[in-house]
């Protein structure tokens, strides 16, 4: 008896199975067989439980009676989510939710970004770090999209009396933002940027380097509000989010192993990105650092 899916358009052999149902049956024993049973998966009254545990840590109590024109989808949504996503543990609340606004601002989610948000102040995490997480994307996704990200972190603190704007965390001034960016740069990722655009035409050879060294280096990752390992981290989840950045995605995870973030840490940040930027992402990012 084969196994074999042929997902590509052709006929599946698991349909031409002798005896029918329990061809499928031999081919599941088969699976567990190979794989184990022993997965560390969750009662489904367990599941529900944590689900709605860490939704209301997260928003507070959950309207079950609200009107929900798609109920099994949000069911769906909060047990994976909430239930086994969270359920890995490893990294705190406060992580996931700033992982989590990194990746919707990524995504332009505005509306997922407000709630998430509220939820991040919910947990404990310090407006600054929500803005900082926030300012620190210009680089990686523009300035239009930073501004409308940012338009809705501010209505979210107005909502919860937070006074704008937040104390300034910058570090640096046009004199120095050279020098302190590449004092984060170098000890990082080295010379590997300036070398391979040292072929460009005069003068981008020298000025796009530069812009990279003062712009991303030196005007944020100077700035306070986020230690490094917690900007690598997310950076990280940006490029992951944003989709074919694999040349950016090796030294990113090179460079979050070398500020302190270990590698469970890394991969269960890249976990939690899944439901919100899909597996091919996820899976095509942690292909890229899981030799590192």
């Amino acid at each position: 008896m084969s196994c074999h899916v042929d997902f590509g358009g052709g006929e599946t052999s698991l349909a031409g199975t002798r005896g029918g149902m329990n061809g499928h049956v031999g081919c599941l024993a088969e699976s567990r067989q190979r794989f184990g049973d022993g997965l560390n998966r969750m009662d489904p009254s367990e599941r529900q439980a944590r689900a709605e545990a860490t939704y209301t840590r997260l928003f507070g109590p959950r309207d079950a009676g609200a009107p929900d024109d798609d109920p099994e989808l949000g069911e769906m949504l909060r047990r994976f989510i909430f239930g086994d996503v969270f359920g890995t543990d490893v990294l705190s609340d406060q992580t996931r939710e700033l992982i989590t606004v990194t990746v919707l601002a990524c995504l332009q989610s505005l509306p997922q970004l407000r709630p998430h948000t509220a939820a991040a102040l919910r947990v404990g995490v310090e407006p600054i770090q929500i803005r900082e997480a926030v300012y620190q994307l210009a680089p990686f996704i523009g300035f239009p999209r930073t501004l409308n990200a940012l338009a809705t972190i501010n209505e979210v603190f107005r909502d919860h009396d937070v006074e704008l704007p937040l104390a300034p965390q910058g570090t640096v001034s046009d004199a120095d933002r050279y020098d302190q960016g590449l004092a984060q740069q170098l000890p990082l990722y080295g010379t590997e940027i300036r070398d391979n655009l040292a072929d460009l035409p005069e003068p981008f050879d020298e000025a796009l380097p530069r812009f990279l060294t003062e712009f991303c280096f030196g005007d944020f990752y100077t700035r306070g509000g986020l230690e490094v390992a917690e900007r690598e981290l997310l950076v990280l989840c940006a490029l992951s989010a944003l989709g074919d950045t694999a040349p950016q995605l090796g030294p990113h995870g090179r460079a979050c192993l070398q500020v302190g973030n270990s590698k469970t840490v890394i991969v269960a940040a890249l976990v939690h990105c899944f439901p919100y930027i899909g597996f091919p992402r996820t899976v095509a990012a942690i292909r890229a650092i899981k030799n590192l």
